[in-house]
């Protein structure tokens, strides 16, 4: 079982090439982030005639995120992260696939610090903490994924000292994901890679993605039974280099089966 978790920055003006892509490694899921269109626009049938059935909670011209299967349709299970039913803001949805739970994840980036952004950050962060410790208490297979805006440790940011105000590197932003590991989750990418640096991020400007110039900010989380079953993880840079893409590469893990 191939699980990935992708940014697309704009899922329809990027579809040609999230497709190239999904013809490429073709993943059995996939969860996407910053699809930046309405519920209404979701490209639903041309995903389908790639093979993958979607659910998704979309926001006009931001955010937004789905997750996609292929060859069985998702089971809808959640939209939306609880703790706070004034949030309008697409960044969490979750499903059911093959007897894994998938909660895909956007979390919000957080600059300028200090500021209310940043302060939306850290409680959306205290959400997930709350609702990921649920999740493990049921004792069921659960993979968290997606763009969680936050470089862990130095070893996931190509310069480190031009980090140190940044919403994705503040001390505070680390201990939240620091405490969510600690609750149990694996992550996947450094679990097996604990030494390389790994991104999944660069940006568009300076020849970022040619320099390697980039930032770990995608990350695959699995509960303690499901990452058991962890037979590789990584990143696939190859989509990072072709015209017209987003600026983040897919991170895809595979599954022994249960």
């Amino acid at each position: 079982m191939k699980i990935a978790t992708y940014n697309v920055n704009g899922i329809n003006g990027r579809l040609s090439v999230l497709l190239r892509w999904l013809k490429q490694d073709c993943p059995d899921v996939v969860c996407l982030q910053e699809l930046k269109c309405s519920a209404d626009r979701f490209p639903e049938l041309e995903l389908q005639q790639a093979g993958y059935a979607a659910v998704w909670h979309g926001q006009k011209s931001w955010n937004g995120v789905a997750i996609l299967a292929r060859g069985r349709p998702p089971v809808l299970t959640r939209r939306g992260l609880p703790g706070d039913p004034d949030d309008s803001h697409s960044r969490y949805i979750e499903a059911a696939v093959n007897g894994v739970l998938i909660g895909c994840l956007y979390l919000p980036n957080g600059n300028p610090v200090p500021g209310p952004k940043f302060e939306y950050k850290l409680r959306w962060f205290d959400r997930l903490l709350s609702y990921a410790d649920e999740l493990l208490s049921h004792d069921v297979p659960v993979a968290l994924l997606g763009d969680f805006n936050v470089m862990p440790t130095e070893l996931d940011v190509y310069a480190p000292e031009r980090w140190r105000d940044d919403a994705l590197f503040r001390p505070e932003v680390r201990k939240a994901y620091a405490d969510l590991i600690h609750q149990g989750w694996t992550d996947t990418v450094r679990h097996l890679h604990p030494r390389e640096r790994i991104y999944t991020f660069w940006k568009y400007w300076r020849n970022s993605f040619e320099r390697d110039a980039g930032l770990r900010l995608d990350h695959i989380l699995l509960s303690p039974t499901l990452a058991l079953r962890l037979k590789s993880a990584g990143v696939r840079r190859a989509p990072r280099g072709w015209d017209h893409t987003s600026d983040h590469a897919p991170v895809m893990i595979e599954l022994l089966p249960p």
